[in-house]
């Protein structure tokens, strides 16, 4: 099926999204959850390195030891079958934390889904291809395995005549087709997948949510980080408001990415006023300003902002449906959600993430999609649309493509995906 075919089926009905958690897809025969099952999932884990604070750590550490939640101590709902670490450095964590809860860390990654048999012998994967020592191209992306390792998962499961529910970390690669190959993947072995980062489901300042099917006209994220890295953390912090708008998500049509002088010109123009408010207000729910003698030496406006972080980056992202969005990497430690509907109301909240050593001692951020999970691989479907992560892996993509092409805007009719988000609201707001 070709691409621009397969995202339009994909979009048609977010119902896609709801997998059976166990498909023999030989013949057809779809076999019981964990939960219809009474039993607890055990799952493969994969990651690239377990040292302090890498994503492998962090996720690592909540499906062995567990994690606060709703004001106590949660302990795991699955177990860790097998464990396969590609890398170990100086300060791997990787022996220590396999020794301490008795689990077995195999050679491969296949060997890690059969448990050294010949065929899948686990009830779900975790694809944490994040951090380690890996190559980094012309464009400054980080040539993490994510989409190798995907499929060699897939190998597998084709390989075993079943399929088990999937989680990669963060966006899905950083080739366009790679990122599609794996969800027709999905679909095609009629598994459940989820991806993404934590912003989605982190607590929120305040605790709120886009209304579903809001007029929305115009969405910001202000973050802070690098490309192909932070970016992807901040687009789905703003996508995942916007997803809710009227209509849903149409896809998007062009990204522009820009940095220093030539962002704040184009902020400047006469068709930014909505965005230059909405910058403003994202701004309002930071916990983190520049400040001088413990107060920020000036009002909030734009030219403030400009003169303390004048090497931003931003882009600017044009949906098919007429919405903007658009999103900044500065220095401001934090990351910061307002949208505007047709009516003019804006909406505005803080997707809360005190990273280790600046308002937290644990990350627990990772809490919630730790949690979200553990549920998909005990029920076998995806908590929300995997399109989300590929929509915004691909903005990623583009906006990286478009520094790397001068700061020029890209058309990207290849990202017409459209979809429906989930009905309930899945961020942390116990």
């Amino acid at each position: 099926m070709e691409r621009r075919s397969f995202l339009k089926s994909v979009g048609v009905s977010s119902t896609l999204l709801s997998a059976p958690f166990s498909t023999t897809f030989k013949s057809g025969r779809v076999t019981a959850t964990p939960a219809q099952a009474g039993r607890r999932p055990k799952i493969a884990f994969l990651g690239t390195v377990v040292r302090r604070h890498s994503h492998a750590q962090h996720f690592l550490d909540r499906h062995t030891l567990g994690y606060t939640w709703n004001g106590k101590w949660q302990k795991p709902r699955i177990d860790v079958g097998s464990v396969f670490i590609d890398q170990f450095p100086e300060e791997d964590l990787a022996r220590s934390r396999v020794k301490r809860h008795g689990l077995k860390l195999y050679p491969t990654i296949e060997e890690s889904l059969t448990l050294g048999g010949e065929k899948l012998a686990v009830d779900g994967v975790v694809l944490i291809g994040e951090h380690g020592d890996y190559p980094t191209n012309e464009k400054g992306q980080h040539l993490y395995p994510r989409y190798d390792w995907f499929k060699r998962v897939v190998k597998v499961f084709e390989e075993s005549g079943r399929s088990v529910p999937v989680f990669n970390d963060k966006h899905l690669s950083t080739n366009w087709d790679e990122c599609v190959e794996m969800v027709e993947d999905s679909r095609r072995l009629d598994f459940a997948f989820l991806a993404g980062s934590s912003l989605p489901v982190t607590r929120r300042m305040p605790a709120i949510d886009m209304p579903l099917n809001t007029p929305l006209k115009e969405s910001v994220c202000v973050a802070y980080g690098g490309i192909d890295s932070y970016d992807i953390h901040a687009l789905e912090t703003s996508q995942c408001m916007s997803e809710r708008r009227h209509g849903g998500e149409t896809g998007v049509k062009q990204v522009h990415a820009l940095r220093g002088e030539n962002l704040w010109n184009r902020l400047a123009e006469d068709d930014c006023q909505t965005t230059r408010k909405l910058i403003l207000s994202a701004l309002t729910r930071s916990h983190n300003l520049p400040v001088k003698d413990g107060f920020p030496t000036d009002p909030i406006s734009m030219d403030w902002l400009h003169s303390k972080m004048p090497d931003s980056t931003g882009y600017l992202v044009e949906h098919n449906d007429g919405l903007r969005t658009t999103m900044l990497l500065t220095g401001i430690r934090d990351f910061n959600y307002a949208g505007m509907t047709k009516d003019g109301k804006v909406i505005s909240c803080q997707m809360y993430l005190p990273m280790p050593g600046h308002g937290s001692t644990t990350a627990d951020f990772f809490n919630p999609l730790a949690r979200h999970i553990e549920t998909m691989m005990i029920d076998g479907k995806a908590p929300y649309p995997v399109e989300r992560t590929l929509l915004t892996s691909g903005m990623v993509i583009g906006g990286v493509d478009s520094l790397f092409k001068g700061q020029k805007p890209l058309a990207t009719p290849h990202l017409d995906v459209a979809y429906s988000p989930a009905r309930e609201s899945t961020f942390w707001n116990d």
